[in-house]
């Protein structure tokens, strides 16, 4: 299954298989050797070099002889992947961090020579030779695209729109882990419950490429035995923490360990924050064509990955510990969901909005099966040939109505306003003009949900708002899109809030505070700042959060300077 997230799309077709499996010239071997810590190796005919699952293996660079790279998938099953040749390289996106390889490898029929380089030295190369690391980059990002195309990785199974299985596949698209999802009523998954002797409360289940089963695993779990989730060092001390990685968290962390700056990216959901849902932005910088939201911050995340940030998903910080050694102190400290807690010498706080609901009853029965706060390729095939109902008029409203026009048979958008000018811009605006599927209905809101049983929608109630008159639409999905609410409970109180609840920065901090010897990015916690749609007075648009992270970097170099703490 190929992923957005993963497409270089300015690499022709005819090119990829070359830019995917490159071979690097002696000069560019010379380059890797200085790189190198280890001696070059020799590998008996048929010896193996890595298995799967194996941690910080490191990337394989091929002196002479071949090499048989191979990977598995939820049964088992082993898929041939490719030869690699004197010149070529072993790797993909996970030997930037150490993470569990997805790729197994053992010498060719006459053996191989090969030089090894582990994550840290690899990013040095990446970093150190421009040439070598678009090279390397290109050909680790398309690897990961050819390893969703041949079914690599570990296979869910479910009842196809079921709640957790949606959550399971959204966990997983959304961090990039190559997978293969199976209906549990198509024959194949029929036997795959036949043969595991599953009863459907266990459904939906995690196979392993190991052959391990996870029965409804939390993404928590997922994360964890996946190897997505790292394992932090309770003694380590960041330059900086940056809780959310949506735009602002994620170019953040692009500028300050591309700056030296050692850093840390938490998040207890999924790359890319609320942006990552957008099926297309086309009002970003630099894309003519529009860039969905989950390629743009996967782009984001795998920069990161290159200068050497780690992110942790899904790793929730669940509060920001302000008395005592904390934030007034030399460092803070962050709670954890799980593994305890972690020290940074800043923070930066970038955990963006939740998703706001209507004060609608029994709303909650229906989340994750019928009503969604998102729209994915996922969504859009349970809704296929459908009726569906959307609630909403800003842009990301506009963006999924927009994406999903085309995979229903009607769409009805429910605007609590007497249109869309004020809210969404014209382009979207013209765009859903032209599309003769959709009905919009203003001066309208959502009052009542109705469901067969369950969890289960069969229509939505309506009112207009002058009138009062209610009617029914007959939609088993809604889809809703009517804004957002700060996340700052995690917080706890140890900075200043708005009477929104959004984190006050500068001039709008605490007044016992001289405005002059703070930075605009400063929360009323010294080494604590706040960027993103998390602040209070900034502008809710993808470019301005990635503007407010590179910002905040500059600002958190001066502080540490001012401080003595400079890395």
């Amino acid at each position: 299954m190929r992923t957005p997230e993963q497409i270089e799309e300015m690499v022709p077709i005819s090119d990829r298989s070359v830019q995917r499996f490159p071979r690097l010239r002696q000069a560019q071997l010379d380059i890797v050797r200085r790189f190198a810590e280890a001696h070059e190796r020799h590998f008996a005919p048929g010896e193996s070099i890595f298995n799967v699952g194996e941690r910080a293996v490191p990337t394989w660079f091929l002196l002479s002889g071949s090499a048989e790279i191979s990977g598995r998938d939820g049964l088992n099953q082993q898929i041939q992947l490719q030869t690699l040749e004197s010149g070529q390289f072993t790797g993909e996106l996970h030997q930037l961090t150490g993470g569990p390889t997805l790729a197994a490898a053992v010498a060719g029929p006459n053996g191989c020579t090969a030089i090894p380089l582990d994550a840290v030295r690899l990013r040095a190369l990446i970093v150190g030779s421009a040439e070598l690391g678009e090279l390397i980059m290109r050909a680790f990002i398309l690897r990961r695209v050819g390893l969703h195309e041949r079914g690599v990785g570990p296979i869910l199974l479910g009842r196809a729109g079921s709640p957790d299985l949606l959550r399971l596949q959204t966990f997983l698209r959304r961090n990039a882990y190559p997978h293969l999802v199976l209906d549990c009523s198509s024959e194949r998954g029929r036997q795959m419950i036949e043969a595991l002797n599953l009863p459907a409360a266990d459904l939906p289940i995690l196979v392993c490429a190991c052959g391990r089963v996870l029965k409804r695993p939390s993404n928590e779990e997922a994360g964890v035995y996946l190897g997505i989730t790292p394992t932090l060092r309770s003694d380590e001390l960041y330059d900086v923490a940056v809780v959310g990685a949506g735009p602002a968290g994620l170019a953040t962390a692009v500028y300050a360990a591309s700056e030296g700056l050692s850093v840390l990216v938490l998040d207890g959901e999924v790359l890319g924050g609320q942006a990552g849902a957008s099926a297309r932005i086309e009002n970003y910088l630099g894309f003519p064509t529009g860039i969905s939201g989950l390629a743009l911050t996967a782009r984001a995340f795998n920069q990161a990955q290159k200068f050497g940030a780690q992110v942790a998903i899904p790793l929730r910080a669940t509060q920001l510990r302000c008395a005592g050694n904390g934030a007034s102190g030399d460092h803070v400290e962050l709670s954890l969901s799980e593994q305890g807690a972690v020290r940074a010498k800043t923070v930066v706080v970038a955990s963006g909005a939740r998703y706001k609901r209507p004060a609608v009853s029994d709303l909650r029965s229906f989340e994750g099966d019928s009503v969604h706060y998102w729209v994915s390729p996922a969504e859009a095939k349970l809704c296929a040939g459908e009726e569906v109902a959307l609630v909403g008029a800003g842009n990301s409203a506009g963006q999924a109505a927009v994406f999903l026009a085309p995979h229903v048979k009607r769409l009805t958008m429910i605007v609590r306003g007497s249109g869309l000018e004020a809210s969404m811009s014209r382009y979207l605006i013209d765009r859903i003009r032209a599309l003769g599927n959709v009905d919009l209905v203003v001066d309208a809101e959502l009052v009542a949900l109705d469901g067969e049983h369950a969890g289960s929608l069969a229509a939505v109630t309506i009112r207009d708002r002058k009138s009062s008159a209610t009617r029914q639409l007959p939609v088993r999905r809604l889809f809703m899109f009517i804004g957002a609410e700060p996340n700052t409970t995690w917080l706890d109180g140890c900075v200043e809030l708005d009477e929104k609840g959004y984190v006050l920065t500068g001039a709008q901090g605490a007044a016992h505070m001289s405005t002059a010897a703070r930075y605009a990015l400063q929360t009323s916690l010294p080494r604590v700042f706040a960027i993103g749609d998390v602040r209070g007075g900034s502008t809710k648009r993808v470019a301005s959060a990635v503007g407010e992270g590179a910002a905040v970097v500059a600002q958190i170099h001066s502080f540490l300077a001012v401080c003595g703490e400079s890395s």
